[in-house]
């Protein structure tokens, strides 16, 4: 078991590589990958799933003993991203079927990957876990609400429709896990210890299914597309950490609210837009690309948080 627990934090550990690997693998060989895209809903349920196992009620006390700083991870959450969304759209005159799928990423709730890269970088874990854990439970209602609000001016958006998909996708399957794990209590550890590893299999296999899938639109718009994704989530980080600078949070929690805020959940941008766009399957391209994005962005940022910390030791010492 140890060997296979060394082999799953590997996995965790160069997560970017799989990514960008099955990725480049996806437009070399579509054929190979696209078939995945009818189970992408099932996946992101999967990761869900594992998500809820891995929630304690600890997890939810962090927000009883921190509130100033989980209000303002969650508000920057839905305030910062949705409206660099909708202005770099704007900017970038985006055709309406890339626009939309922008600012469904950008409507998202946080991403698990957060809480690890936020460990990573020396922050606030456990304000990271329950910024993730509120905004996940809000995203029923907000993310189809602020999508709406924001988007419908290009497409024709089902708020409702999408209400109940991530009632579906999200939220069931975090119940369901969060139940398995108080009826099997210790029995589920060791399957806990499995999750991770799956969660990044579903993941690398649902973003290679929408690379597959749209190869020809991102060899017509992949450049304009990387770069409005490179710099929503570049911003996200940035104004994430200045709003909790501006609201006087510690140094390690304003980290972990910048990475928070910067990580999307683009797992579920990639499910909802392959439900509700199906007809345009560019609108998942924005989603793929950013969770191919920020697993790259995201350690790389924590490795330099990392070593300012361990600098500012030193000159303590």
């Amino acid at each position: 078991m140890t060997a296979f627990l060394r082999f799953t934090q590997f996995i965790q550990k160069t997560f970017a590589l799989w990514v960008v690997l099955f990725a480049g693998i996806a437009m070399l060989l579509p054929d190979a990958f696209v078939w995945l895209k009818a189970y992408i809903t099932w996946m992101l349920g999967i990761i869900m799933f594992g998500m809820g196992m891995t929630m304690t009620v600890n997890d939810f006390k962090g927000v009883l003993q921190s509130p100033k700083a989980v209000g303002i991870g969650v508000l920057a959450q839905f305030i910062v991203m949705p409206s660099l969304a909708y202005i770099l759209c704007k900017l970038f005159q985006l055709p309406a079927e890339i626009a939309v799928g922008v600012i469904l990423v950008g409507c998202c709730p946080g991403g698990t990957a957060s809480n690890v890269i936020t460990y990573m970088a020396k922050g606030n874990t456990a304000l990271s876990v329950a910024c993730t854990s509120v905004s996940t439970l809000l995203a029923p209602i907000l993310t189809p609400a602020i999508f709406y609000l924001l988007a419908s001016q290009w497409l024709k958006i089902d708020a409702a429709s999408m209400f109940i998909s991530i009632l579906q996708v999200v939220l069931v399957p975090i119940i369901l896990g969060l139940m398995t794990r108080s009826v099997l209590k210790q029995k589920v550890e060791q399957y806990i210890q499995v999750m991770p590893l799956i969660s990044v299999v579903a993941i690398v296999a649902i973003v290679a299914a929408i690379i597959a899938g749209s190869k020809a639109a991102i060899l017509q718009s992949g450049a304009l597309i990387l770069a409005v994704v490179i710099l929503h989530n570049a911003l996200g980080y940035l104004f994430g950490f200045w709003a909790s600078r501006l609201f006087q949070l510690p140094y390690a929690d304003s980290k972990a609210v910048a990475i928070e805020v910067g990580m999307q959940n683009s797992g579920l941008g990639v499910a909802l837009a392959a439900l509700h766009f199906a007809a345009s399957p560019v609108t998942a391209v924005p989603s793929a690309i950013f969770s191919l994005w920020h697993n790259i962005s995201g350690p790389a940022l924590a490795t330099y948080w990392a070593s300012r910390n361990a600098k500012d030791i030193l000159n303590e010492k």
